[in-house]
């Protein structure tokens, strides 16, 4: 099976629930109900949803379907929250997966004191087997412009799919080096956990594993410096173990890399040499791990403007993210309230309904133009705080949506607050 579809496909994965039995059995006890599920059962474009139990115990021919824990449907050339109509039925690609339980493990290395005492243990690198529990509904809960998260992952199956025919290097220049870079707080470092899930799901059938394994750049270049060059290329070496294997599918994940690779040019006589041994052990590392077909390289930044000029050469696709949008920030909060909704902290309402009569949610998402991704998400919990702040305490207790927007909208006007006072 290829990497890659054609354009108009419809791709539905299927998270199994914990079960005893080989992954192929499950496929191919499954493949039919699945189909006729979705035949059967309209499914919203976008969204992980739990299979609805009246119709599983109703139809007998889906009763297998007991063993599936969510389905997630997504098609190129469809918006979120659309639903397939029949034609679009002949265009399905199913892809099954079972999340791993095993929790990160934590890469250390040992290193000597100077004076023959105990060493440091420096915090290498972390490492998950993809697809991982931990990493489950992240990719539909990224929310930016149309089309980015799309784009990301079809450079990634095409940098795959090159490397796997074994593309001429002097002819066709493919690093599989994926670089994201923008403001703090804007999901970069999640987008790439995101995404390497999802290629833990899509290319199953070419990689039987695959592992994500995260590079502490911070703890690789502290204050050993005389030993970080050496730190990176012990690092990289416990890497390549684990690619030497062409099942395996291996994404390196390097984040704030300005960390490891500081611009050269810029450094001064008084910067320690170390630093340009960590910037030429890391390129040099990075050139000899891409001879494997099977490694894709996930890099973000900060200060993009701060990255050595070879390293950023490197890079296959160098993509900007940014605040999000006023439709993308009206989004962000829709999911939050409807995750509110479903906890039981707010009230069941409609959003489209307050917003036609109130314009609450517009209007918030236009005073929330210039925060990151990561600030608006803390928003439910300030907003929560400030309305517990003014009632008594009750823990079953349910806000009326218009009285939790208002203290959103209060919450915001903190923070702008806050936020002028730390520049002042």
């Amino acid at each position: 099976m290829s990497l890659l579809s054609a354009k108009y496909s419809v791709h539905v994965e299927i998270c199994l629930k914990p079960n005893e039995n080989r992954l192929e059995v499950l496929e191919k006890l499954l493949d039919v109900p699945v189909r006729d599920y979705i035949t059967l059962v309209k499914v919203p474009l976008g969204q992980s949803v739990k299979l609805d139990e009246n119709i599983l115990e109703s139809n007998s021919a889906l009763g297998d379907l007991k063993l599936v824990e969510s389905l997630l449907v997504e098609c190129e050339v469809k918006h979120i929250g659309e639903f397939l109509n029949e034609a679009d039925l002949k265009h399905l690609i199913l892809h099954f997966y079972s999340p791993q339980r095993r929790i990160m493990e934590l890469e250390t290395f040992d290193m000597e004191s100077g004076d023959g005492g105990d060493g440091d243990t420096v915090p290498a690198s972390s490492h998950w087997l993809l697809p991982s529990s931990n990493f489950l509904q992240l990719w539909e809960n990224l929310i930016y412009e149309d089309g980015l998260k799309e784009k990301l992952l079809k450079f990634a199956l095409s940098a795959l799919i090159f490397s796997q025919h074994s593309v001429n290097p002097h002819i066709i220049s493919c690093n599989r080096l994926l670089l994201l870079h923008g403001p703090p707080g804007t999901g970069k470092t999640s987008l790439c956990k995101a995404l390497a899930q999802k290629l833990a799901i899509r290319a199953r059938r070419t990689f039987r594993h695959t592992h994500l394994i995260e590079i502490n750049s911070h703890s690789l270049f502290s204050k050993w410096f005389s030993e970080s060059g050496k730190l990176v290329m012990r690092l990289f070496a416990k890497i390549r173990e684990i690619v030497i294997d062409p099942h395996n599918l291996v994404c390196v994940l390097i984040d704030e890399v300005e960390s490891l690779a500081y611009a050269r040019n810029c450094m001064s006589g008084q910067e320690p040499k170390d630093a340009m041994r960590v910037v030429n052990a890391l390129l040099t590392q990075l050139d000899a791990i891409k001879e494997h077909p099977n490694v894709l390289i996930l890099a973000t930044s900060n200060l993009a403007d701060t990255i050595d000029l070879a390293f950023l050469d490197r890079a296959d696709i160098k993509q900007y993210i940014g605040m999000p949008s006023v439709a993308a920030i009206k989004r962000i909060y829709e999911t939050m309230l409807t995750e509110m909704m479903r906890i039981g902290i707010i009230k069941r309402q409609s959003l489209n309904e307050i917003d036609q009569h109130e314009g609450l949610l517009s209007a918030l998402a236009e005073r929330s133009i210039g925060l990151s991704g990561r600030n608006l998400r803390k928003l439910p919990f300030l907003a929560h705080a400030v309305h517990t702040a003014s009632s008594d305490f009750d823990v079953d207790g349910k806000i009326d949506l218009c009285d939790f927007l208002d203290a959103m909208l209060e919450a915001i006007e903190q923070h702008h607050c806050d936020q002028k006072l730390m520049k002042s």
